[in-house]
């Protein structure tokens, strides 16, 4: 059987507030619907640390309880990142961070309407090739 610890203790109560503080419904929150039938659902991110220690000093004989030293220090962020929208069955996500501040970043959040302007780029060219087709397959 495991002897009881207060240190042990104070970091099981500690994880147990940070479990609290840190769970699904933090990162991805309750979704909010408007009368005109928009929902919106927060996506957050969540950094946390916990560092701590302790140590019982002085002699066995004495009291554990009165000989322990201990610190424990948590912290938590929670940082809004986009918004999921959905409105008639189209789901749009809206950044709300910061501006991309490294060249991959930048990239990476080109990479959407890059495709997007292929594609068009694409239909366009086979549009005109089509138009162009009838015109040549015809005889006089």
């Amino acid at each position: 059987m495991e002897k009881k610890n207060p240190l042990s203790d104070l970091f099981q109560e500690s994880m147990t507030k940070v479990r609290e503080m840190v769970d699904t419904n933090t990162i991805v929150g309750q979704p909010i619907h408007t009368p005109d039938g928009v929902t919106l659902i927060p996506i957050s991110r969540v950094s946390f640390g916990v560092g701590g220690g302790g140590s019982t000093f002085g002699s066995k004989k004495e009291s554990a309880d009165s000989n322990l030293g201990a610190g424990l220090g948590a912290g938590v962020k929670i940082e809004p990142v986009a918004f999921l929208i959905i409105k008639d069955g189209i789901t749009r996500v809206v950044p709300v961070a910061m501006p991309p501040m490294n060249t991959v970043d930048r990239i990476v959040e080109m990479v959407p309407n890059v495709v997007d302007r292929v594609g068009v780029m694409i239909e366009n060219h086979k549009k005109k090739q089509e138009e162009a087709e009838p015109a040549a397959d015809e005889t006089f």
